[in-house]
């Protein structure tokens, strides 16, 4: 009985995970089709990762979205990790009502945000390259608080106060004793902004001005002429940067042993 109780277990994953990634392979195998036919196989080809290559409005879209990605996370990890070290030292209502309100982006329409992005920034500045990052950054912050704060409350405080008891000041304490054990939050917490800037297309819509493209926004704009070959190899070589920064985040946040967690 048990024997086949685990059978149905595993057997239930499998479908799931089938009916997750079955169209990722699909997408995957239609990449090397010779074919334009999502149904026909036309034989191996590498046609579409050289056109892609080739194609200066890919490569194009691509550099900013890269870029976005990686200076958005960057600005939103440092800033997530200061808002962090205030949101840490507060006491245990202002910490509940200050967490609250850092959810609800999370939690808030994309539409929603994108519209408030768009009318705020639209005030100050013209639409652009540098409106899409300041909203990339506002939205990335949350992530970044949810990443890094979790580590402190498993780091051992005693050491940090040993650190204090030594004749070490707060600034050198928290480069010491501190910084070394948040370091897998704060690398995770910019890995999962990076990831979530380059996934975004309602925000970017919204807040991009004309002649400004990202991978999103450009395959937006196949939709009505038709999603082209070399979006299925661009697609691909996402998907295995994405798994590769996923293991990467995995094997930086594997789970150490520490001393006595900080009570809250």
């Amino acid at each position: 009985m048990v024997k086949l109780k685990d059978f149905f277990c595993k057997f239930y994953v499998a479908i799931i995970m089938l009916f997750l990634y079955a169209p990722i392979m699909v997408l995957i195998v239609s990449s090397f089709n010779s074919s334009k036919s999502r149904v026909l196989w036309g034989g191996f080809t590498l046609e579409w990762y050289q056109q892609m290559l080739n194609s200066s409005i890919v490569i194009g879209a691509l550099r900013n979205t890269v870029v976005l990605a990686v200076g958005s996370a960057f600005f939103a990890t440092i800033i997530g990790l200061l808002a962090s070290i205030g949101i840490d030292a507060m006491r245990k209502k202002e910490f509940s009502i200050v967490m609250s309100i850092t959810n609800i982006p999370m939690l808030n329409a994309d539409i929603v945000t994108g519209i408030a992005m768009m009318l705020l920034i639209f005030r100050f500045m013209p639409l652009g390259f540098s409106s899409i990052m300041l909203a990339h950054i506002t939205f990335n912050i949350p992530y970044v608080i949810l990443n890094i704060l979790p580590r402190f409350n498993q780091m051992d405080i005693s050491t940090y106060e040993a650190a204090r008891d030594l004749g070490a000041g707060p600034v050198t304490s928290f480069f010491k004793v501190v910084l070394p054990d948040i370091i897998p939050g704060i690398v995770a917490g910019f890995f999962m902004a990076m990831t979530m800037s380059m996934d975004d297309f309602v925000i970017t819509y919204f807040t991009k001005g004309a002649g400004v493209n990202t991978l999103s926004t450009m395959i937006y704009g196949q939709i009505k002429k038709g999603i082209q070959p070399t979006m299925y190899a661009l697609s691909t070589m996402i998907f295995a940067v994405t798994i590769l920064l996923l293991i990467t985040i995995n094997l930086i946040t594997l789970p150490k042993k520490s001393g006595k967690n900080k009570p809250r």
